[in-house]
């Protein structure tokens, strides 16, 4: 099942606070980027993000979910209603995520 818009522009929204946040969808999904790293995504209309200890330590009930068949298992974010909690969880990630890969030259 793909994600709606809607949910995306929720979540979005949600996180308005923060500068630099931005999405690229894929294959129905959206992969969310905060200033240039991935994130999360948006799968199955759930907010989705990378385990790392930061987020593992930020959320108080950590569920690990599936993003898709065969992917590694991610974080599920129960608390998408709460503005200042996606904020902070964001802010909180941002230094531990990995930079972006460099683009090869053609």
């Amino acid at each position: 099942m793909a994600s709606s818009k809607d949910y995306l522009q929720f979540i979005l929204e949600q996180l308005s606070e923060l500068e630099d946040i931005t999405y690229r969808a894929m294959m129905g999904e959206y992969i969310i980027y905060y200033r240039g790293k991935v994130v999360g995504g948006i799968y199955d209309d759930r907010l989705l993000v990378k385990p790392v200890k930061s987020a593992i330590s930020y959320m108080p009930a950590v569920s690990y979910e599936l993003p898709y068949e065969g992917a590694k298992e991610m974080l599920l974010v129960d608390e998408v209603d709460n503005k200042e909690f996606l904020t902070g969880l964001f802010q909180a990630m941002y230094d531990e995520l990995p930079a972006p890969k460099a683009k090869k030259k053609k």
